[in-house]
């Protein structure tokens, strides 16, 4: 049986008690000029990035994309080594440049390593109620996740902030902001579903990568959801069998713009966009929740 994480805090984040007790680890950790960070909120499209970024890595080839799961291919910065199929030390010792690393990290405790070396990071934000949805299913199948509680209870603690790796909205301003500052290409999920093409342009453009139209095509749709929920190299299910109950809810579940009409109460919604109006009030940040 697996037990849910306890929770702790790094500089007022909310952590799992296990990322907290290697915290010297992942702050230290040592960046390299042509490492590549894919950094978002956690279910805001993360996955998606990264099999994007792969197969423009490996110019649109669907074999060398399934040459381990993605879990493998681009390790998790802020998981402890025991829970991570890469653990930091030979993350950071052995697998070769130019490396590929997924964070779920607030802006300011991402390691300055990564801002010294001036990396490039990709971040995604996708609009508050559909990650809010997607994060709440995603509680009830990894069991490695703190308890999500009731529905109702889950919206009281995204709106507090009271969740793993913290507030969303501090999440998204604070990145927004950053961008300014550092080599950092902000995208939304939301302009990902809608022309994936154009996002896609902006990636290769941002890497300095260049491919021609049939490769693009190629991976445009071996990145679409449909294809990517029956990958086993991307779907999850090929790993943390004992963590994800993929019966539950599926790793890959809908990948849609506007589930949260599913979910929402009127009251709810109501409460939410109140609160969400003052929170965003201090940024120039806009997100779409319907397509």
């Amino acid at each position: 049986m697996v037990l849910r994480s306890e929770t702790g805090e790094v500089e007022g984040v909310t952590l799992t008690k296990s990322i907290c007790s290697i915290w010297d680890q992942v702050w230290n950790f040592q960046a390299r000029p042509d490492d590549l960070l894919i950094a978002t909120y956690a279910k805001a499209g993360t996955t998606w990035t990264q099999e994007t970024v792969d197969m423009i890595q490996q110019n649109g080839d669907v074999e060398k994309c399934r040459r381990a799961t993605i879990a493998k291919r681009h390790p998790f910065l802020d998981l402890p080594p025991a829970k991570a199929p890469v653990p930091h030390k030979s993350l950071s010792q052995t697998m070769p440049s130019p490396r590929t690393i997924k964070t779920h990290l607030p802006v300011q405790l991402v390691p300055p390593s990564f801002w010294k070396q001036n990396c490039k990071v990709i971040y995604v934000a996708r609009n508050a109620k559909d990650n809010l949805v997607s994060y709440y299913h995603f509680h009830r199948m990894n069991k490695a996740l703190p308890d999500p509680g009731t529905w109702e209870e889950f919206i009281e603690k995204f709106m507090t902030g009271k969740v793993l790796w913290g507030s969303w909205y501090d999440h998204v301003k604070g990145w927004w902001k950053a961008k300014d500052k550092h080599r950092i290409l902000y995208l939304f999920y939301e302009d990902m579903k809608e022309n994936p093409e154009q996002e896609i342009q902006k990636i290769l453009k941002f890497l300095e990568k260049d491919v021609n139209q049939e490769v693009l095509n190629k991976i445009v749709h071996n990145t679409s959801f449909e294809i990517m929920k029956e990958n086993p190299m991307a779907n999850y299910t090929r790993e943390f069998q004992a963590i994800m109950d993929h019966s539950i809810s599926p790793f890959m579940r809908k990948g849609a713009v506007g589930d949260w009409k599913n979910h929402f109460t009127v009251a709810q919604n109501k409460k939410f966009d109140e609160d969400y109006k003052k929170k965003m009030a201090d940024t120039s940040l806009v997100f779409r929740t319907e397509l």
